[in-house]
């Protein structure tokens, strides 16, 4: 049986994460060179996490269009990235309205929130650099969206968080030193995952903290909720439309795609440790774990 985390002091914790966001924290108009023309010929993600990576479609594909859909299938996961993370920014807006602005634990808070700020300011100017489109989440996901931010609080809030996060974070991981990447894109991953590490540590000793006040009628509640964005936002990092840039029409790229064993192998490798971690503090289980096995992140 696997041991739940134990909650530590959230004071002592968010100290730490602001001595070390003092040590490492970029400036994406400093730190990278946006005029650095683009390495001809490298992926700008590892072939074999491209959705369409084995199938006959990709079999048809020439090195250029691998490459090109790559591009196009990264810019989407940032721009979806970037829209998430306008929405944690006003769920951190809005959970420190409630603390007391002298503690560590609210002042890393709006800590965070300017984190995340030149992150998506970073994913922005990447995807401008890239010459692709702002794909972002489909139309009724982005509707939804306003919703969620104007009533998502407590566990469940800060678990999607951490599905959004640690997802992109370890496709990030995988590009950031293989120099077979896009130097642009190694260079915007570093800097993401470097901070984004002090994020997942807030994220989840908040989850750890608020799990066990629950009722277990609030539990279910916490539990259905981060199921259902958890793979909404999955669902909404490779939009169809990027297809449509080496010639496959979006409905048939989908399709293909999401009966592509690799790609669904890709969806359980990158939310792999947050869905242990949820399982763990018992924000997975009950009814609402059939969603997450429908979707195929839980074997």
């Amino acid at each position: 049986m696997a041991r739940v985390p134990q909650p530590k002091d959230a004071d002592q914790v968010a100290a730490r994460l602001l001595d070390a966001s003092v040590r490492n924290t970029y400036d994406p108009f400093l730190d990278i060179d946006w005029t650095a023309p683009l390495a001809e010929g490298k992926a700008y993600m590892p072939f074999e996490r491209v959705s369409l990576y084995g199938t006959d479609l990709w079999r048809g594909l020439s090195e250029e269009q691998r490459v090109e859909l790559s591009k196009h299938e990264i810019a989407s996961i940032a721009s979806v990235g970037l829209w998430f993370e306008i929405i944690l920014m006003q769920l951190l807006v809005r959970y420190a309205y409630d603390l007391d602005p002298r503690s560590p634990h609210a002042q890393y808070a709006l800590t965070e929130i300017g984190d995340e700020t030149r992150h998506s300011i970073m994913f922005a100017k990447a995807i401008e650099r890239f010459g692709a489109p702002a794909y972002g989440p489909g139309r009724l996901l982005h509707r939804f969206g306003r919703v969620y931010k104007a009533v998502a609080g407590g566990p469940s809030m800060f678990a999607a968080v951490l599905v959004a996060e640690e997802a992109t974070d370890r496709l990030q991981r995988s590009t950031m030193d293989d120099p077979d990447m896009q130097p642009l894109i190694r260079m915007v991953n570093r800097i993401h995952v470097i901070e984004e590490a002090r994020h997942v540590r807030y994220a989840r000793e908040e989850v750890i903290r608020g799990v066990p006040a629950l009722s277990r009628a609030q539990l279910e509640f916490h539990r259905l909720v981060t199921a259902v964005t958890a793979v909404a936002v999955m669902d909404a990092l490779v939009n169809p439309r990027i297809y449509r840039a080496v010639g496959i029409a979006p409905r048939e790229g989908r399709a293909v795609a999401l009966a592509n064993p690799h790609y669904l192998e890709t969806r359980r490798w990158m939310t792999e440790k947050v869905v242990d971690f949820l399982t763990e503090t018992g924000m997975i289980g009950g009814p609402s774990a059939a969603i997450w096995k429908r979707a195929r992140l839980i074997r």
